[in-house]
């Protein structure tokens, strides 16, 4: 008969739980949560206080009113249940230290802990509950996503997606048709779950239009921001390129809305060109006047050349000392790697950002596609 060791599985158990809950507990995560917690005390703090100085008579507000003003703030976002425990357990606070002794005093004060500690946890358990519904959001948004590497009528499309959030607002899309292929890339205003939920309307109604229509990039665009302009109350915009790739063919049609100019290596000359074309950014602007403003190139696209696309996210992620990546680092990348495959490409441009932001964490979604012909 074997016997087992009882206390060795409890020294193990042990382990574990400590090993689970100091998991994170580094000294760049800890400060850099302390470094977002603080900012957002700081935030809420000057919400709740608003204006310092007393309208009427231009003097500072005592610490009494910074006090109440800072519990009604806390206290208007809690349910009536919660309103009440907290500011019963507030209630006991104060009697138990205007009490000497007593019953009254005795309890006073754990019950006061019992009733903020319950609201504590409650809120805990319904972020959880949050947590996983977004968790399944973004599990949801990233199935939409295209494949990261496709090839389709002679080109292939290597894609990056990182979301600042648990979801992201930047859309890419690669759609194959019997003409050819729709490339699109577009950057929601904002970030995370509302961007999101936006980015999921367009991406339904973009599939929808090509797959009826077939339209060409302008048209499509044009749609895009009949759509967006729809909605009389919202204030959303949207930048995007489209590019179209017609089987067969040694050219692309491409259309670009207030985005980030894509840039084209072209492999007989060794040089990066900037594919800057006219168009205001989404929901900016009638569809009248971006239909006049708004021009579709035809670029000719060799075998081997290569086609960069990006979000702002990008060329704007900041190192820890606070240093803006660029365009210029950008280009110099793609000018150096753009004889490559589409796949070493992207990777070299991942590990370029990822050395030069280290642990800093990216303030905006980070998306990018190498489109190359084979």
């Amino acid at each position: 008969m074997s016997l087992k060791n009882e206390a060795n599985t409890a020294l193990q158990e042990t382990r574990s739980i400590y090993k689970e809950y100091t998991s994170g507990m580094t000294r760049e995560n800890l400060g850099r949560e302390f470094h977002a917690d603080s900012k957002r005390l700081k935030e809420l703090y000057r919400e709740a206080i608003g204006n310092e100085f007393d309208e009427a008579t231009g003097e500072p507000i005592t610490f009494m009113e910074k006090t109440q003003r800072l519990v009604s703030a806390l206290s208007i976002r809690m349910n009536p249940v919660r309103r009440l425990i907290f500011g019963s357990s507030f209630a006991l606070f104060v009697v138990h230290y205007l009490t000497e002794t007593g019953l009254i005093h005795t309890l006073a004060m754990p019950t006061a802990f019992a009733g903020l500690v319950m609201i504590l946890l409650i809120e805990l358990l319904e972020k959880l509950d949050v947590k996983k519904e977004i968790d399944l959001a973004r599990d949801i948004q990233l199935s939409l996503l295209p494949s990261p590497d496709t090839t389709e009528a002679g080109f292939q499309f290597i894609s990056f997606a990182n979301t600042a959030n648990e979801v992201g607002g930047d859309y890419v899309d690669v759609i194959p048709t019997e003409k050819g292929v729709y490339y699109l890339i577009a950057d929601v205003s904002g970030k995370g779950l509302s961007a999101a939920l936006y980015m999921l309307r367009m991406q339904a109604m973009v599939h929808l239009m090509i797959r009826k229509w077939e339209p060409s990039p302008k048209e499509l665009l044009l749609e895009m921001n009949e759509f967006i302009k729809s909605g009389q109350a919202d204030k959303t915009f949207v930048t995007a390129c489209v590019a179209f790739f017609p089987r067969n063919a040694d050219h692309f049609l491409m259309v670009r809305a207030g985005h980030n100019a894509p840039l084209l290596y072209k492999a007989d000359k060794d040089a990066v060109l900037d594919l800057k074309t006219t168009g205001f950014a989404l929901g900016m602007t009638s569809t009248e006047r971006l239909k006049v403003f708004m021009k579709e190139s035809k670029i000719p696209m060799a075998k081997n050349d290569t086609l960069f696309f990006f979000t702002d996210g990008l060329n704007e992620a900041r190192s820890e000392q606070g240093e803006e990546y660029g365009d210029t680092r950008l280009r110099d990348l793609i000018e150096l790697y753009g004889s490559l495959e589409a796949k070493t490409i992207a990777r070299k441009v991942q590990n370029s950002l990822e050395q030069f932001i280290g642990e800093e964490k990216p303030a905006d979604d980070i998306t990018f596609s190498v489109i190359k012909r084979v």
